[in-house]
């Protein structure tokens, strides 16, 4: 989870609590919402379909979820 916060905040300069709501909330616009999905993909090998980007980047924890079920199983990092 940490990784993933310190990813948003990267992106979006702002810092974010796991239950925050992301996009409905404005704080991750559409192309905010690009740029964390490309350096989810980066880090964790997982790609996030492009009609399923708002419903993964509801939360931190959605988004956690999201990269726990799907990512690459040569990465180890964790999220």
């Amino acid at each position: 989870m940490k990784e993933l916060e310190q990813i948003t905040f990267n992106v979006i300069q702002k810092h974010v609590e796991p239950g925050d709501l992301l996009v409905e909330s404005g704080l991750v616009d559409s192309l905010n919402a690009v740029d964390i999905v490309l350096a989810v993909q980066h880090k964790y090998g997982c790609k996030i379909p492009p009609t399923e980007i708002e419903e993964h980047l509801e939360s931190l924890e959605s988004l956690a979820d999201f990269v726990n079920k799907n990512r690459t199983k040569n990465v180890t990092a964790t999220a």
